[in-house]
């Protein structure tokens, strides 16, 4: 799609109104301006809608599932309708479970959790974190990045033909890297593991916010997500899917709701019979406002239509890189090139910039908030900087000072929110610091660069 044509498109569904769109904040050379959140793979602002439901349903709070009166009652059909909501927008199969969770991390921990004995776990380098470490007590096999999407499924292809075909194995991959934006072939990589014997789990938290999730039609075993990428507030998250394994599985967590019924026995112990429903993995009282938040904002997104999102986001994209292709000294960070299909996901270095000063000075001069980093995918970030991916680092900042050279790039992303003055705001202020330099002194302080405020 040409830029012109996604202009047009554009005017089909305008920007949705987030949270904190008005906020305004201070400059360290003088006066504020209207904030410009471009974190959104690291958070996205909550939708508008979801907090007003949000807050309509706040006065009747009640605990779910055994309490008689009339708000646990009217709070347990909310929680549950909030769990068929997200089914239907996950297009999940009739037989599937959908567990609430605290997040994407909380929930590939909990199919971690899970696994059968004796499973191998087959996982690309490229991978967030949360896809990446969990597996602890599997037997692991880390796959090396690839360069093109056919890469990606002929490595897997070969490493699953490798394995012993008789034993469980499953494949965790992400649908959209948090670091490039790329959208990885997850249908061509499910079709290679089935093929294999082997199921697959969806790591959706970058691409449930841009793109439609279809359980069926990307025919993946588990798909999981968290609320605060979807536009819901933090704390809540998702795992849909086949119900075989976790119905196997004891239970996440041991307490209150898990447990369908408690006894003692003779001897002085006592006997537990689990339930075999969501629940299972459910225990304790649930997150009712983090699940219902959630639905609120499937159904938000699903109500402005994705391919009306979709093909805005593509025109705020082409800006971004266009933008970013005028200067010279920027490098935009690729797993499989320029074509690649993306989300509002671009992460790139500055030549002659520490990626910390230069995130500083868009915030502290120009009101901009990026992220700079190794993104939680350190691996991942090492490897498209050419140096060793088995290095180690921290998720902050480094701690090479202003001007320094740093292993660590800059990422800038955006979603339904984002206003266009957002993005034409980052373009330029990237290209008037690099063409002038910061207008303030910076510093290095507990890891981060930071203005320095001493003079």
């Amino acid at each position: 799609m040409s830029v012109s044509t996604a202009a047009a498109d554009q005017s089909v569904c305008a920007s949705l109104p987030v949270l904190g769109r008005d906020v305004t904040v201070p400059l360290v050379t003088g006066g504020e301006v209207t904030y410009a959140a471009l974190d959104y793979a690291a958070s996205a602002p909550a939708l508008q809608r979801v907090w007003d439901d949000v807050a309509a349903y706040a006065p009747y709070y009640g605990s779910v599932h055994r309490g008689a009166g009339y708000l646990s009652q009217l709070s347990t059909d909310l929680f549950e309708n909030a769990r068929r909501t997200v089914t239907e927008f996950l297009d999940c199969r009739p037989d599937d479970q959908l567990i609430f969770t605290r997040s994407t991390t909380d929930s590939l921990n909990l199919l971690a959790a899970a696994l059968p004995a004796d499973c191998q776990v087959f996982v690309f380098e490229t991978e967030h974190h949360a896809s990446l470490l969990p597996w602890r007590d599997a037997r692991v096999t880390y796959l090396n990045a690839p360069r093109t999407p056919r890469q990606a499924v002929e490595t897997l292809e070969r490493a699953l033909a490798d394995r012993d075909p008789y034993g469980p194995a499953l494949v965790c991959v992400t649908g959209a890297s948090n670091v490039t934006g790329e959208l990885w072939p997850v249908r061509e990589l499910a079709a290679a593991a089935h093929a294999h014997g082997a199921r697959i789990v969806l790591d959706a938290a970058q691409l449930a916010p841009h793109h439609p999730v279809s359980v069926r039609d990307l025919d993946v075993d588990w798909v999981a997500f968290s609320g605060h990428k979807l536009y819901a507030p933090f704390g809540s998250g998702v795992l849909a899917g086949r119900s075989d394994w976790l119905r196997a599985a004891e239970p996440y967590l041991a307490g209150g709701g898990a447990s369908r019924k408690v006894s003692r026995r003779g001897d002085g112990g006592v006997d537990v019979e689990w339930h075999e429903s969501a629940a299972r993995h459910e225990a304790g009282s649930p997150n009712v406002i983090g699940a219902y938040s959630i639905a609120s904002a499937c159904k938000a997104l699903t109500e402005a239509g994705f391919d009306s999102l979709v093909a805005r986001e593509q025109y705020l994209i082409e800006k971004v890189r266009a933008g970013l292709a005028e200067v010279p000294e920027v490098r935009i960070l690729s797993l499989f090139g320029d074509d690649a299909p993306r989300v509002g996901v671009i992460s790139f270095v500055v030549e002659g910039w520490n990626s910390s000063h230069f995130a500083a000075a868009l915030s502290a001069e120009y009101g901009i908030g990026v992220r700079d980093g190794l993104f939680c995918a350190h691996p991942l970030v090492r490897t498209l900087l050419g140096s060793d991916p088995q290095t180690q680092g921290e998720c902050g900042a480094p701690e090479a000072a202003p001007g320094e050279k740093s292993l660590n790039a800059i990422r800038v992303s955006f979603g339904a929110g984002t206003p266009d003055e957002h993005v034409e705001r980052f373009v330029n202020a990237v290209r008037e610091l690099v063409t002038d330099g910061a207008r303030w002194n910076y510093r290095t302080e507990d890891g981060r660069c930071v203005p320095d405020t001493s003079a």
